[in-house]
């Protein structure tokens, strides 16, 4: 693993903390599924974690909530604690497990509770700033890649035990 050194106004995910920190950002996030803008919010948080594109978690408020579909699943972060997830419907197409957020999480997670984050990859698109954002690579992740922040990025085979 070779770490990519930032250029002036970009972040290398090499300089994140582990344990994650969180932080609020004013960035503009939004999400667009089936041609319907589900998510616009100035009031994302955003996760960093060493290796990993920022997450960005978005308040219930600014969310067309009613899209959302709370499943069964369920998944466990050793930081933020126990997550459970949402399928996205809008019109006739629906995509499972999309979204996920944490109903308890940990005491230095606390102000995500309820807050939702997506999987970019299943999403027609995702915004941070009007540019289109990447997923982080292998669909396991929910990070999102923009031109501000560079890697290598955990996701790819191989990178696993990184």
């Amino acid at each position: 693993m070779q770490r990519i050194n930032p250029a002036p106004g970009q972040e290398s995910v090499w300089d994140y903390p582990r344990p994650p920190r969180l932080e609020d950002t004013d960035k503009h996030i939004q999400i667009i599924f089936n041609g319907v803008t589900i998510a616009d919010t100035h009031s994302a948080k955003r996760v960093l974690e060493t290796s990993h594109p920022p997450g960005y978690y978005i308040p219930p408020t600014d969310i067309k909530m009613e899209y959302l579909l709370l499943t069964p699943q369920s998944s466990f972060c050793e930081w933020k604690g126990n997550a459970g997830y949402y399928n996205i419907r809008v019109g006739d197409k629906e995509v499972k497990n999309a979204a996920w957020f944490y109903p308890n999480p940990t005491p230095n997670f606390s102000s995500i509770k309820d807050y939702v984050a997506f999987y970019a990859h299943l999403m027609d698109a995702c915004y941070v700033n009007e540019e289109r954002v990447q997923p982080q690579p292998g669909n396991f992740y929910g990070g999102w890649i923009t031109s501000d922040v560079v890697g290598p990025f955990k996701g790819d085979p191989g990178t696993w035990g990184w």
